[in-house]
């Protein structure tokens, strides 16, 4: 009999840690019934969540057959293209793909693109009232920094930006079957959209991370067109969508409490400390991808078959208080910080400098600019989407304040 938990109510936002607290008394593996991908074992302890990520050799996302944990038959074929990323292969097949774009986020190289990427926060920060008070800042600023930081890097034209602010925001709101077909359309205009830009880099050339993979490929790169379709969707949300609810529920966390927005004006040094906390106490990403049981496997006295699938929930990872004393609390200054956010093991997230950085930048930028910043509504109204596996705000309205 599967636990049953609802990971995309409103109460579930608000208060996750006593809702994970519920799921972590039922056992460190727990069966539960997830959205599309229907049963599905949940790790609730660091330390499992940590052994399901790093052994690919029990716990593999596609089967012998090349099936991926997660797609349903009834997929229409545009998602089946687009999910064979490196994010649902194993290795040697992940490692291919990834070989192609890591250089490109690399710790040197992410760090040079501060002074860039705090210039564009400012410039935000400076607009962000331009169209009056209050504003959303989810849309305003949240999701446009990162969404200009990632577009820039792949070679995508600025002007186009509004286009994938449309589709990302679409395609983010579907909770299950029916609002997952709703979002087909703007996947097909994405798709076509990706194969149409690729064409024109194929013929005419181009700058950014787009132009590098296509000349890999013009090369005798092990990608195919596929693969680069899929490799520039993932790049595309993996690189802002997941950014875009960091830095929105950081400033909701703040603006909640004024003392830490204050303790960090002080010393804007303490936003690395700051920012692995938010990571660690908001968790983004709530689950990896399902899993398959590879072999008859026990996991702390949980016997798990063959088939069985099975998902490593970070949020339960991060709030295991064997990982963090007092989980539940957001301490800015905590030390050490054991979470894993961004996941363990061969599919660690590639972004996790850049994301790291950008919310860094956001804040500092934003702070700076608007230090009486706060929010417009009663903090009771703030909504959450319905969106299990995705810790994000509906909206952020906010006005300047006064000091």
């Amino acid at each position: 009999m599967s636990f049953q938990a609802d990971f995309a109510s409103q109460d579930y936002f608000r208060n996750p840690a006593a809702a994970l607290e519920r799921l972590r008394a039922q056992g460190p593996v727990v069966q539960v019934h997830f959205p599309i991908i229907g049963q599905v074992w949940a790790t609730t302890t660091q330390a499992l969540a940590d052994r399901v990520l790093k052994d690919t050799e029990t716990f593999t996302i596609r089967k012998d057959d090349g099936t991926v944990a997660g797609l349903q038959w009834w997929m229409p074929k545009v998602i089946r293209t687009l999910a064979n990323s490196m994010l649902s292969m194993d290795d040697p097949g992940h490692k291919r793909l990834r070989d192609i774009v890591d250089e490109a986020f690399r710790r040197r190289a992410v760090l040079g693109m501060e002074p860039h990427i705090q210039a564009v926060a400012d410039k935000l920060a400076d607009e962000l009232f331009t169209e009056g008070s209050p504003c959303d800042l989810l849309d305003r600023y949240a999701r446009t920094l990162p969404l200009s930081v990632i577009s820039e890097l792949l070679g995508l034209p600025p002007g186009d930006r509004p286009k994938f602010i449309a589709w990302a925001s679409g395609f983010t709101r579907f909770t299950g079957m029916l609002g997952f077909l709703g979002a087909i359309p703007n996947i097909l205009a994405m798709r076509r959209y990706m194969e149409r830009h690729v064409e024109t880099v194929r013929k005419s050339g181009g700058e950014g991370l787009i132009a590098e993979i296509v000349r890999v490929e013009k090369e005798g790169g092990q990608i195919s067109r596929d693969e680069i379709v899929a490799m520039i969707f993932l790049l595309l949300f993996a690189g802002h969508e997941t950014t875009t609810h960091l830095i929105s529920g950081s400033v909701h966390e703040l603006l909640k409490n004024p003392d830490l927005r204050d303790w960090l004006k002080q010393d804007w040094s303490r936003l690395d400390l700051a920012v692995e906390e938010f990571l660690r106490f908001l968790t983004p990403v709530q689950f990896t991808k399902p899993r398959y049981v590879r072999r008859e496997v026990e996991l702390d006295g949980i016997r798990l078959r063959k088939g069985d699938k099975v998902m490593a929930m970070l949020a339960a990872a991060n709030m295991d208080p064997l990982a963090n004393v007092h989980p539940e609390r957001l301490d800015l200054q905590r030390r050490p910080n054991r979470h894993i956010a961004f996941g363990t093991g061969v599919h660690f997230c590639l972004g996790h400098q850049l994301a790291r950085l950008e919310a860094k930048c956001a804040l500092k930028s934003l702070f700076q600019r608007w230090p009486g910043l706060k929010l417009a509504v009663d903090e009771s109204t703030i909504r959450w989407r319905r969106r299990p596996g995705l810790n994000a705000i509906e909206r952020l309205p906010v006005q300047p304040g006064s000091l």
